[in-house]
């Protein structure tokens, strides 16, 4: 792979940062958690401004038309700022895939208010005791239309949504993507609490009607294909989260055990602390690459799946090493509510088990290579 980014791509990961390290401070993200907001509108509106939410549309559609690194690089300084902005849900799991398989008339519709930072989406593909490609919500097709029913849980960003991508099963035992309005007649939506403390949907759909126009691609592209190809874009996602959360989280213990003083001695200089931030430095960078390596072949349309299963599995296994490593060498401290450690060790958690852990990836990698 090519580790050099792009003038684009630079640019895109250089206003994330100036835009993030502004807005997304450790009182403001104090007063959105106080205020039980999940969605920093505010740093979101001046993203979308600086061109960075759109900056994967087309540029039809309002966009600059880059690829999915730029996307994957504003995602990772935001898990590093902990910042609470929708670029994971919003423009990975709906504008992309809407621009890769959508109709020309759901492009006209649904991208130009994406990258204007006016609209929100999500995606339900991380349901609970199913695999994305077997959708336990179900679409019969009526005069017209389709009628949705069932329940899809744990979507990301669906309480502020007005948008959702939806995965359904359908009468022929095919798959399709829909788009639903977030407030359509017969969607209710419930808060599920998670473990980073910014609550995810539970969507149930009561034989919600939708017309023909609102499956994705208009039927032209098989829907596993489809959810496939958004799951692996997802999970990248979640990792170059991961890579942010963890360098996110190194850096706040060398800082720390560079200024605690213990016997006289700041305590970095003690023997097993070294060893123990050194680990942890070799494990954040071996997420961050495996994650880059992904990113850049699903960016350059080649096949990434073994890189996809890899990355992950670094993302789970180390993340947890770095982010417990992190919070070992604070002490107390590092538990402390009050001090941001604990925002990028309960993101990690998360990200952790979201879409498969890393002994499910290491198996299914395992499965391919057996398989020749």
């Amino acid at each position: 792979m090519d580790f050099d980014l792009t003038e684009e791509e630079q640019a895109i990961h250089d206003l994330t940062e100036q835009i993030l390290a502004d807005k997304s401070t450790h009182a403001r993200l104090k007063e959105l958690e106080a205020a039980r907001d999940f969605v920093d509108r505010d740093a979101w509106r001046a993203l979308a401004n600086a061109g960075v939410v759109g900056c994967s549309i087309p540029e039809v559609h309002g966009g600059a038309g880059l690829g999915y690194m730029a996307v994957a690089k504003a995602i990772e300084v935001a898990a590093r700022h902990a910042s609470p902005v929708p670029i994971t849900t919003t423009v990975v799991s709906a504008a992309m895939p809407i621009t890769e398989f959508g109709t020309p008339d759901q492009q006209s519709r649904w991208l130009p208010p994406i990258a204007t930072g006016e609209l929100l989406a999500a995606a339900a593909v991380n349901e609970t005791g199913t695999t994305p490609t077997s959708p336990t919500t179900v679409a019969e097709p009526i005069d017209g239309g389709w009628s949705i029913t069932g329940l899809t849980t744990m979507v990301d960003g669906g309480l502020d949504a007005a948008l959702l991508l939806v995965p359904a099963e359908l009468h022929d035992g095919g798959v399709g993507v829909f788009l639903v309005p977030g407030d359509g007649r017969g969607v209710s939506i419930e808060t599920v609490e998670v473990t980073t403390g910014r609550s995810q949907a539970r969507v149930s759909f009561d034989s919600m009607v939708v017309g023909d126009d609102a499956m994705l691609g208009g039927g032209e592209t098989d829907g596993r294909t489809i959810v496939d190809w958004m799951v692996a874009r997802i999970t990248i996602a979640m990792c170059m989260q991961m890579a942010g959360a963890a360098r996110a989280a190194i850096e706040l213990a060398a800082d720390y055990t560079k200024e605690r003083i213990q016997f006289d001695r700041a305590v970095a200089t003690f023997q097993a602390v070294s060893n123990r931030a050194g680990d942890t430095y070799l494990d954040t960078e071996a997420i961050r690459l495996t994650a880059y390596q992904a990113a850049w072949r699903l960016d350059q349309g080649l096949d990434a799946s073994d890189q996809v299963n890899i990355a992950k599995w670094w993302a789970a296994e180390a993340g947890f090493r770095v982010v417990h490593g992190a919070v070992h060498v604070h002490g107390g401290v590092g538990v402390d509510r009050d001090y941001p450690l604990h925002r990028h060790f309960l993101l990690a958690r998360q990200l952790e088990l979201s879409l498969g852990t890393g002994e499910e990836h290491l198996a299914e990698l395992g499965r391919r290579i057996a398989a020749g």
